[in-house]
């Protein structure tokens, strides 16, 4: 039971349920989290993260990628590709059953809410200037960012000093708070295909109350953008040898 690809499902599954979570509660009517603004966004995303590793960690999957960029700047680094349809399998279904889950659970809250663009924003991103050449080198820049920084943070060259068993899962999620926070606004950062994709799909196939248009015309962008910034940082770690 304990499989790799069962604990990318699962720890993205915990991702996604705990992010859009967040999500739901600031941009939802009613919520007692509504219009909490983007800080709670941020962090929410960040503790989002640590919990999905933790999670994917304990179901089978030491590595804990969570994420099709991720995945495949590693692959990148290593040159052993068996792990990436796999992975991206099990993080895109982790994706839908976590999105899904959302929707339950704010279920009374869809039809208090007129704005279909907000519960669009639950599921997915969206840009705030929608430029789409500007949008996709957003989304390479802040996946760069995870891939490298999270490939510096497991090096030979920090294990020598650090960090200590079991931080790795908290630097991590520090870390896509910090994206958030300083490369966020301009997309929603996505930096991960499978966060975007599979909530998109879900949003599409739910019966959610007033939902409007699933966006389909964005969608490439937060997929290809950060599939690409994750493999220009995986080529340069290897040729760092991090």
């Amino acid at each position: 039971m304990l499989t790799s690809w069962f604990g990318e499902f699962m720890g993205t599954f915990v991702l996604i349920l705990l992010g859009e979570g967040v999500n739901a509660g600031v941009l939802l009517r009613k919520s007692k989290a509504e219009n909490s603004g983007w800080l709670v966004i941020t962090t929410g995303w960040g503790l989002a993260v640590m919990c999905g590793v933790f999670t994917a960690i304990a179901c089978g999957s030491p590595g804990a990628h969570l994420n099709p960029a991720v995945t495949l700047g590693f692959a990148l680094r290593s040159h052993d590709f068996t792990q990436v349809l796999p992975f991206f399998a099990a993080q895109l279904c982790g994706a839908i059953a976590g999105a899904t889950l959302v929707w339950l659970h704010y279920l009374p809250h869809w039809r208090e809410t007129p704005d279909a663009p907000a519960k669009l924003a639950v599921f997915s991103t969206s840009p705030a200037i929608r430029t789409f050449p500007a949008n996709f080198l957003s989304e390479v820049i802040g996946t760069f960012v995870l891939v490298f920084v999270v490939s510096a943070i497991f090096s030979k060259h920090v294990a020598a000093t650090g960090p200590a068993a079991g931080l790795g899962p908290y630097l991590v999620g520090s870390l896509v708070w910090g994206i958030g926070l300083s490369l966020g606004g301009t997309t929603g950062y996505a930096i991960n295909p499978a966060r975007d994709l599979g909530p998109r799909i879900a949003h599409a196939l739910l019966p959610i109350a007033g939902k409007g248009t699933s966006d389909w015309g964005y969608a490439p962008i937060p997929v290809f953008g950060p599939l690409a910034g994750g493999a220009l940082a995986g080529l340069l770690v290897r040729l760092l040898a991090l």
